[in-house]
Order: C-alpha cells, then sequence, then structure tokens
C-alpha cells in the first residue's frame, strides 16, 4: 500500500545511548522523588535562567552527591533552605555535606546556561517576518542536562513537574497537563505543566512556536493534542492522518491503557531525526507536514505510530542500558507495523516483513550480522531485526498468549527500568514454555534466521505469489513475458505490479511497451510511479501517458515524468513546464526547483524571465529556510554550477548547522567548491568580512 521515504532516516534515538560510567551510579544511594522548575528562556540570546527544587531521600549514608549540569552557572545552591558547600565542574555540580539515611532532602538551585545541544533555537537571529521562529529540544540520550540540572542516568526516574516563562505571542508545549498559564507581565507569559508519574529526565522535551492546535478524543477520553503552524492548516489532516484510530488500536492491541494524562504531537523545524517520543509529547521534523498528494509518497503513519508505541515500550517501562535497547525500538516498530496493518491491510505487514527480512539476511551474509543484545548495534538491527524477533515469538507461543505476556511486563514494570530478562520471564510465564531456544536464535546469536523467517512469509499468499514473480528477474522477457501481463490483470496487486514494472526496465522495447501501457491504465498511483521512475528514457509509443503523468496524485511521479520528458522532447519544454507549473511537491520544493532549473537551462525559454527564476532558485539556500529544502537547492546549484555570493556564505552557515546530515552534505560539498579555484577565491574574498566564527571554520577547510 502506501510507501514511507526515509525509513532509515528515522528515529535513531539509540545514538544517544552511550554506556553509562557505572562509577557515578547513585541511584541505589539516593533517590530522587520530584523535581519542580521554574524555567525563563531568552530565543535572541539564546539563553535560559532557571530554578530548580528537587525532594530526594538518601538511601546509604553519603559525602556528596551530584546532578548532571552541563556549562551552567549556579547563583544559589540551598539544601534544606541554607546555603551548603558545593563544586561545579562543568559537566555536574557535587553538592558536599553530610547525607544520612531515611531522610527526605530539599535542593533549590538557580542557575543560568548557553545551550550549546538539547535546545535548539530556529530563525532567532533572523528580522525576516513569515518566518518560523522556534526553540525546541532533543535531549536523548544525555544531552538535556545542557539546559535544565538532571541526570543523565535513564534509571533515575522522577517526577517532574516543569513552569516556563516565554513570549507571549507563541504557545509553549511540554510534558504533562497544562495546569495553568497566565500573563507575568505585558511580553511574558508563564506555562505550568503537571506530571503524575515519573520518567527518565531524558524524556523531559519543551517546544514554542507559533502553533494552533487541533484537539481529537481517545474512545477512553484521553486529549489528543495535534500543533500546526497556521499557514499549514490545510495540511492538518493528510498529516495527521489514522492518528486517533492508531491511539485506539494501541489501547486495545496492547491491552494496557495509555500511560499518560494526555498525548501531544508537535513539528518542528530542522529536527535531528523523524522524531522523539517525549513522554506524552512528540516533536517531529515539519518534513511529514503533507498535503494530500505528498501522503501517497511520504506519509507520517509509520512514524506517527512508531512514536506513540514508545509511550508504553520506552517511556513507561524503561531499558536499564543500552544492553537492553530493543526493548524500546524493536517493540515500537513492530506495534507501528501492526498499526499500519489495521490501515493498510494484511499485505503491507507482510511486505514490510520481506523488505527487511531481504536486508537482514544480506547484513547477516556479509558476516555483519549482530546480535540484538549488543549495547551499539545498528538502527537495521534494533528497529527491523527486533520487530522480526516479536513476530517469531508471537507465531511460537500464540497470538492471544503474547498479548497476555505484553500486557504483564508493562504492568509488572510500570514506570520503572528492566532487562531483557523481565520480558522473557512475563512470555514464560504466560506461556508455560521454555523459549531459551527463540532466545538464543534471536537475540543472541548475530546471524539472521533466513529459514525460519522464510516459512514465516510464506504463511502469507501474496508474499508467496511475489517471490515466485522475483524468481523470473533474470529470466528472459520473452518466456516470462505472458506471466507478467497475467499478473497486471484487474484486480492487481500494489506490490506484484511493481515488481512487474521494475522487471521490465532494460528489456527491448517492442516486448515490453503493452505491458507498460498495461501497467499505466491500472491507474494504480504506485504502478505508474514506478513507470516514471524505472524508465531511463521516454520512448515515442509511451510520450502521450508520460505526459498525463505530470497530473499524478504523487510528487515523485510528477518529478521523473518532467525531468524525463524534458530530456527526451526538449522541442517540448515550454508545454511540459506550463502543465506543472504550479507544483511545488513536497518540504523540499522537489518538483518546483526541478521546474526553475529546466527553465534557466532551457535555450528555447524566453530569457527575460532568467534572472528572477534564478533569483527564486537561489533563495532557497537562505538559512532561514529548512534544510531539506536548503539542501535540495544548493544540489541544483551545483549541478548548473551558479553559486551566487550569498549561496556561498548560506553554504557555509550549513556546514556548521545543529542538523548533522545537513551539516555533513554541506561540508561535502564545500569542500568540492574549494577545490575549484575560481570558487576558493570567492571565498577567500569573502573572508574580509567574515565574522569570528565563520573565518575560523572557513580557514580550516581551506588547509585541507
Amino acid at each position: 500500500m502506501k510507501q514511507i521515504l526515509l525509513l532509515f532516516a528515522l528515529i535513531f534515538h539509540f545514538m544517544g545511548y552511550a554506556q553509562y560510567d557505572s562509577s557515578l551510579d547513585q541511584t541505589k544511594k539516593v533517590d530522587f522523588l520530584q523535581a519542580d522548575a521554574e524555567i525563563s528562556i531568552f530565543p535572541k540570546e539564546r539563553r535560559v535562567e532557571g530554578e530548580v527544587n528537587y525532594n530526594f531521600t538518601i538511601l546509604i549514608p553519603q559525602d556528596s552527591i551530584f546532578i548532571d549540569a552541563k556549562n551552567m552557572e549556579f547563583s544559589s545552591v540551598l539544601l534544606n533552605g541554607k546555603k551548603v558547600a558545593y563544586t561545579n565542574d562543568s559537566s555536574r555540580i557535587w553538592i558536599k555535606t553530610a547525607f544520612l539515611p531515611k531522610r527526605e532532602y530539599h535542593l533549590n538551585l538557580k542557575y543560568s546556561a548557553t545551550p550549546k545541544r538539547a535546545m535548539y533555537f530556529i530563525n532567532w537571529d533572523s528580522p525576516e517576518e513569515n518566518i518560523s521562529k522556534q526553540v525546541w529540544t532533543q535531549g536523548q540520550g544525555r544531552d538535556n542536562s545542557n539546559w535544565i540540572p538532571s541526570f543523565d542516568d535513564m534509571t533515575e526516574k522522577l517526577i517532574f513537574n516543569l513552569t516556563f516563562n516565554f513570549n507571549k505571542d507563541y504557545q509553549v508545549i511540554s510534558n504533562g497537563e497544562l495546569a495553568k498559564k497566565s500573563s507575568l507581565n505585558d511580553s511574558i507569559t508563564q506555562w505550568r505543566f503537571k506530571m503524575d508519574h515519573p520518567m527518565s529526565s531524558y524524556l523531559v522535551a519543551f517546544a514554542a512556536g507559533n502553533y494552533s492546535k487541533f484537539t481529537q478524543q481517545s474512545k477512553t477520553s484521553v486529549p489528543i493534542e495535534l500543533y500546526f503552524e497556521p499557514k499549514d492548516s490545510l495540511m492538518v489532516e493528510p498529516t495527521y492522518r489514522y492518528t486517533k484510530e492508531t491511539f485506539d488500536f494501541f489501547e486495545e492491541e496492547i491491552g494496557v491503557k495509555y500511560p499518560w494524562k494526555n498525548y501531544k504531537q508537535v513539528p518542528v523545524q530542522d529536527f535531528l531525526y523523524s522524531g522523539m517520543e517525549n513522554t506524552g509529547f512528540t516533536i517531529f521534523s515539519n518534513y511529514f507536514v503533507i498535503d494530500s498528494t505528498a501522503y501517497t509518497d511520504q506519509n507520517y503513519v509509520f512514524v506517527n505510530a512508531h512514536e506513540l508505541a514508545h509511550q508504553w515500550f520506552g517511556d513507561m517501562v524503561t531499558e536499564t542500558n543500552g544492553k537492553h535497547h530493543w526493548l524500546h525500538e524493536s517493540f515500537a516498530t513492530y506495534y507501528a507495523w501492526l498499526a499500519e496493518k489495521e490501515v493498510f491491510g494484511e499485505d503491507y505487514l507482510y511486505w514490510k516483513l520481506y523488505e527487511s527480512a531481504e536486508q537482514l539476511k544480506e547484513l547477516s551474509d556479509s558476516g555483519k550480522g549482530e546480535s540484538l543484545l549488543s549495547s551499539n548495534a545498528s538502527s537495521l538491527t534494533y528497529y527491523q531485526k527486533g520487530a522480526w524477533a516479536l513476530h517469531i515469538l508471537k507465531e511460537l507461543v500464540g497470538e492471544e498468549i503474547f498479548k497476555e505476556a505484553v500486557k504483564n511486563y508493562l504492568l509488572n514494570n510500570a514506570y520503572s527500568n528492566v532487562t531483557t530478562e523481565d520480558f522473557i520471564q512475563a512470555v514464560e510465564e504466560a506461556s508455560k514454555m521454555d523459549i531459551s531456544t527463540w532466545k538464543e536464535d534471536w537475540l543472541n546469536q548475530g546471524a539472521f534466521q533466513g529459514t525460519e523467517a522464510l516459512a514465516s512469509l510464506k504463511r502469507s499468499e501474496f508474499i508467496t505469489k511475489y517471490m515466485e514473480l522475483a524468481s523470473l528477474r533474470e529470466t528472459s522477457i520473452s518466456i516470462k513475458k505472458e506471466y507478467l501481463e497475467k499478473a497486471l490483470d484487474f484486480p492487481v496487486n500494489e506490490y506484484i505490479g511493481q515488481e512487474v514494472v521494475f522487471q521490465l526496465s532494460g528489456e527491448n522495447l517492442q516486448e515490453t511497451i503493452p505491458l507498460y501501457k498495461k501497467a499505466l491504465e491500472t491507474n494504480n498511483v504506485m504502478l505508474r510511479q514506478a513507470v516514471a521512475v524505472s524508465m531511463d528514457s521516454v520512448p515515442s509509443e509511451l510520450k502521450s501517458e508520460f505526459i498525463k503523468l505530470l497530473e499524478d496524485e504523487s510528487y515523485i511521479t510528477n518529478e521523473n515524468a518532467l525531468l524525463k520528458l524534458w530530456l527526451q522532447f526538449p522541442a517540448e519544454t515550454e508545454s511540459f513546464l506550463s502543465k506543472t507549473k504550479g507544483l511545488q511537491g513536497f518540504q523540499n520544493k522537489n518538483v518546483r526547483l526541478l521546474w526553475l532549473v529546466i527553465n534557466l537551462v532551457s535555450p528555447q525559454i524566453d530569457s527575460e524571465n532568467k534572472s528572477a527564476l534564478y533569483n527564486e532558485l537561489s533563495g532557497y539556500t537562505r538559512d532561514t529556510l529548512p534544510f531539506n529544502l536548503r539542501q535540495n537547492a544548493f544540489g541544483y546549484l551545483y549541478q548548473i554550477n551558479s553559486f551566487s555570493e550569498q549561496n556561498l556564505l548560506d553554504l557555509l552557515e550549513g556546514a556548521q548547522h545543529h542538523n548533522f546530515r545537513f551539516r555533513d552534505y554541506c561540508r561535502s560539498l564545500l569542500d568540492k567548491l574549494l577545490k575549484n579555484e575560481e570558487y576558493r577565491s570567492d571565498y577567500v574574498a569573502l573572508s574580509t568580512s567574515m565574522g569570528t566564527k565563520d573565518l575560523e571554520f572557513l580557514t580550516n577547510r581551506l588547509k585541507n
């Protein structure tokens, strides 16, 4: 059914889970119970000021305790209302006194910080109007201590009640229930949030921006708050499509009521990953804010379901350390697949299992297979091998026993930390079975159990048919032509139909033209997309059909059809551009940017407008825009070798961006330009007016 692009650009939660230094483990000595914090955020200065009150008890006599606090300055440190000796080593604050057991203590910290990580300030330096200005956090796994004194150890769980003071013109979102909103003065509003249950501090989160919200209610009356920027109001439905249905499905399928008071989702610009499952509050990339056409190609359904599943698997029940990280990501992935099955059908679930099995087998056959109990495994292992492990386990013990085991596992360990053995115990108690063989094969071994996976896949009639078709990839078209044609008979299966189309690539056109036409005539958007993507050039016999692809409800189809028609029939460029003039595409404006470039490089197009068209293309690299749009613009400017001075400066800024994927892209492109003497000279000339930070960065790149 629906395909989700960028699956491996997914959530990469595991990246922040470096092993915690056990010598600093104080959870067996100190029990922190509650944090009440008031934090003022000054976005233009990229600064925070705060006051945090911690209540805790001492379990074993101590002469000091610590709280993680990176690069913070403390103006006041009070223990039970009195000044106390402390040291601040820029990594944590140590409180030094004789702590006695079975006593409750109250610690008050007043601090300020200029976070270099974890809290990100979007566009507050810009004088531009009508742009997104946001502040948001991404704290996993040990970064939140950059903006709030907290705990880099996920086994330290406590109740966080957070109060934020922020510009009155913006919406503030955080964990928990909004208890009170009030004006402090003419410019600042105070937002108070309360929590009922403890959580790990890496799940504390904050976002502020120009947001409106649409609220739904689950079957169990849990408020579901869906945030959006007013400019995106027409995209709310396709972006959040099936959110309530997924929420209701999870409560029924998991068998445990949603563990928090409410659930919020907010899209932000330039997020580091696809999404993050903060407690009761998912922050996700605004790349997934889409219209109904984009929904066909890259919807939010999987990421939405994955982050929601984490509210049980990761937030309510949290791993003890990275060795057990599969308890977060594997469960979230598998339950997201189950939710998608409800939306897109059983074939979709088996297709995801098949796709992932192919990737896992390839990794395993290359000798790079990884154990699920490795603390530094890849996303493919944590997400998809683990989801396969759960799928096989469910088949082994039976669906009802599996559900009972998962339910007991969650309820018995609610709001605490777990190991893999806690889950194994729940399964063995529910099933009365010894599952040690499953544990050895699927958790301990690095090799992927391909034979067992294949047997499971063959339970699907669809997958059996698909594999029969896939086995013909190396067969001559003259031999398999009738088989392929029959596979395109109505009603055509989307995945089988796409496989047919991909097998036509590179074959004799006279043999394949009738099959291409039949695939296009199905009017299946994904089959038509497969034709647009897979054909290297457009034969004259399919020209009229390709022109119709310019109007399909798929931006991937539109982009590929426009590019190939232009290359094949340049004399008709103006006609193709006329048909696609109003198309923008995804957030990265994939169709619009291609349209601009074709205008610029085509000699058939009137040159009078080219200056304005270039200015539009060139303007998409500016630093106030989403990074994926900027990256697309940089790529096209490189292809046509036409960087302005401002583009060069924008690229230099991008090479220092907080989003590591965009940063790496910009650095690679910058290094390529610096090998060109003309661009190198341009940068040297621009350096005379650069600030210190940019100049130092450029100087280092010039040395390479």
